[in-house]
C-alpha cells in the first residue's frame, strides 16, 4: 500500500498577534503585582504617619500639661506677690505709697507678659501640629491618587487583554482527528494554547520531545507516555509511539496541527488529542488535550 497522503500544513500565523497577546498577559500580571505592592506600601506609610502623628500629639499634650502647670504655679506666685505689694501700698505712708504702687504696677506688667508668652508658645505648638497633619493628609491624598491611576491603567489593560483573548479564541478551529472524531478547538501556537487554557474547557499538557533521549525511551506526560520515532521538518511530519493503559499505539507520519487521537480508559468515550505545532530535525513541540471530566468507558 502506498503511504497515506496528508494535507500540507497551513501557513503559520503571523507572530505579531501571539507576541502582543503574550506581552499583554505578562503586562497584566506585572501590573497586578505592582498594584498590590503599591497599595500595601500606601497602607504601611499611612499607618506609620498616623503612629508618628499620634506620638507627636501625645508628646505635645504632655509638654503642654507640664508647661501649663509650671506657668500656673508661676502665675500664682506672681499673684501672691502682687497682692502683697498692693497690701503694702495700702499700708504705706503717703510718701512711700507712690513707690509701692510703682512696684505693684511693675509686677502686673510682668504677670501680663508671662501670660502672653505662655499663650504664644501654646499657639505656636498647635500651629506646628496642624501643619504636620496637613502634610500627612496631602502626602496620603497624593499616594491614593497615584494608586487610583494605577487601578485605571490596570482595568484598561485587562479590557484590552480580554478583547484580544476573545479574538484569538474566535480564530481557533475545530477539525476531525485521525480517528475521524470531531476535535475540540485546536491551538497552532503558544499564544493560542494559552487562550485555550484560560478558556478551561479541557486539560492541556505541554509536550516537548527533543534530542536523542526522546528517541531512546518514552517520556511521561500526565497519564500518557510518548516516544519519538522520527521527524521530517520539510514535510512537517513526525512519527511517535503512544503508551497508555499498558497499550502501545503507533502514530506514523502525522502532520503539524493535526489532532492525533487515541483513547485512554480515564477519558471514557472522549479521545485524548495530541497536537504538534512545531517539527524540527531534533524533535517536536506541542500539547496533549484531555477531557475535563473523565469516566471509565
Amino acid at each position: 500500500m502506498s503511504p497515506t497522503q496528508y494535507p500540507q500544513p497551513e501557513p503559520r500565523r503571523s507572530s505579531v498577534m501571539p507576541a502582543l497577546l503574550g506581552g499583554a498577559a505578562i503586562a497584566l500580571v506585572a501590573a497586578n503585582i505592582y498594584l498590590y505592592v503599591q497599595i500595601d506600601r500606601v497602607r504601611s506609610d499611612v499607618a506609620a504617619m498616623q503612629n508618628k502623628l499620634s506620638n507627636e500629639l501625645t508628646t505635645l499634650r504632655d509638654s503642654a500639661n507640664v508647661t501649663t502647670e509650671a506657668q500656673k504655679r508661676h502665675l500664682e506666685t506672681l499673684k501672691e506677690e502682687l497682692d502683697a505689694a498692693r497690701a503694702q501700698a495700702r499700708m504705706a505712708a503717703s510718701q512711700g505709697k507712690a513707690e509701692a504702687q510703682a512696684y505693684a504696677d511693675q509686677r502686673v506688667k510682668m504677670l501680663e507678659a508671662e501670660q502672653a508668652k505662655v499663650q504664644q508658645q501654646v499657639s505656636s505648638e498647635i500651629s506646628d501640629v496642624k501643619s504636620n497633619v496637613q502634610q500627612v493628609a496631602s502626602a496620603t491624598d497624593a499616594k491614593i491618587a497615584g494608586v487610583s491611576n494605577d487601578v485605571t491603567a490596570v482595568k484598561t489593560q485587562a479590557t484590552q487583554t480580554e478583547s484580544e483573548l476573545q479574538k484569538t479564541i474566535a480564530d481557533l478551529k475545530s477539525v476531525r482527528g485521525d480517528l475521524g472524531v470531531q476535535s475540540g478547538l485546536i491551538a497552532t501556537n503558544a499564544s493560542e494554547l494559552a487562550a485555550l487554557k484560560l478558556r478551561g474547557e479541557r486539560n492541556y499538557i505541554d509536550v516537548k520531545l527533543v534530542g536523542k533521549e526522546a528517541k531512546k525511551k518514552p517520556v511521561r506526560f500526565g497519564d500518557v507516555s510518548l516516544q519519538l520515532k522520527s521527524t521530517n521538518p520539510k514535510k512537517g511530519q513526525y512519527s511517535v509511539t503512544v503508551l497508555a493503559d499498558d497499550k502501545t499505539v503507533e502514530k506514523d507520519n502525522r502532520t503539524i496541527n493535526e489532532p492525533v487521537q487515541f483513547y485512554v480508559s480515564k477519558g471514557g468515550h472522549i479521545p485524548y488529542e495530541l497536537v504538534i505545532n512545531t517539527v524540527t530535525k531534533d524533535g517536536i513541540v506541542g500539547y496533549i488535550a484531555t477531557p475535563k471530566e473523565t469516566a471509565t468507558r
